[in-house]
């Protein structure tokens, strides 16, 4: 069976659309983008504080390696720059700073 390749779409099918949004889309696309940042900083954020919760749990037992060591520098470097990006975005709430 072969496989059928189906070009896709070049144009927008009503006039003054904008392929694949309509034009009205267009700031609501903008507003996301101007978002993304601060999206990716709170994710990036959060999964550093977890896993830098995490180590510090283990440096607590004593079992804490020079790896482990240098993974929760890591963590607290990713977890500050992310602070200031959110610090300059005005949103440090995202993370319940104030």
């Amino acid at each position: 069976m072969a496989t059928q390749i189906v070009q896709a779409p070049t144009s927008a099918d009503h006039a003054g659309d904008t392929a694949p949004l309509p034009a009205a889309a267009l700031p609501a696309l903008a507003r996301l983008h101007a978002a993304f940042p601060v999206v990716q900083a709170v994710t990036v954020y959060e999964t550093a504080a977890v896993h830098a919760a995490q180590l510090a749990a283990r440096a607590e037992s004593g079992l804490m390696s020079d790896l482990d060591a240098d993974d929760l520098a890591h963590a607290e470097e990713l977890m500050a720059g992310t602070r200031a990006i959110l610090t300059k975005a005005g949103r440090l709430d995202l993370i319940g700073g104030a």
